[in-house]
C-alpha cells in the first residue's frame, strides 16, 4: 500500500481512467466526471454552504466523491482522522467532500479506491460487474 500523498492530478487521472467515463465542464469550467450520464466525481464551484470557518470565504477547491451509501459516508466524515466532510446541502446525498488543499492527507491508494468506489456507486450494475470481474474482484 502506497503512502504517497495524492494530488489533484491523481484525482483527474483516476477518474478519467475508469471505463465509459465522460468528462465535461460544469458551468464555470469545473471538471465533472460521469459514467452513463451520472456524475461520480466533480470539482465543485464555490458555494455558500462550504465556507472557511475563520474567514467566511467560500471554499474554491471542493471535490465531491459519490459513495456507496450513508454508512460509507458516515465512516469517512465522522472519523476525525480523515479530511472528508459534508455540508447540510448534502444531507441525504451519498457523497463526501474533500478540499483539494488537503489531498496530501490522503494516500494515492486511498484516492484510487475512493474514485473507483464513486464510479461503482454510479455505474450500471452490468458495467460495475464487468469491471470487477476484469479486476478479479467480486
Amino acid at each position: 500500500m502506497s503512502t504517497t500523498p495524492a494530488t489533484v492530478d491523481d484525482v483527474h487521472r483516476f477518474a478519467a481512467g475508469m471505463p465509459h467515463v465522460d468528462r465535461r465542464d460544469g458551468p464555470k469550467g469545473n471538471a465533472v466526471y460521469a459514467v452513463g450520464g451520472k456524475s461520480f466525481v466533480f470539482f465543485r464551484n464555490p458555494r455558500a454552504d462550504a465556507v472557511d470557518p475563520e474567514t467566511g470565504e467560500r471554499y474554491d477547491d471542493v471535490i465531491v466523491f459519490w459513495v456507496e451509501d450513508e454508512h460509507e459516508k458516515r465512516a469517512l466524515v465522522d472519523d476525525p482522522a480523515t479530511p472528508f466532510f459534508a455540508t447540510d446541502h448534502f444531507d441525504g446525498h451519498p457523497s463526501v467532500l474533500l478540499l483539494a488543499r488537503r489531498l496530501d492527507e490522503v494516500s494515492l491508494d486511498q484516492i484510487e479506491e475512493l474514485v473507483a468506489g464513486a464510479w461503482l456507486a454510479q455505474a450500471s450494475k452490468r458495467r460495475g460487474d464487468a469491471w470487477l470481474a476484469q479486476r478479479g474482484a467480486r
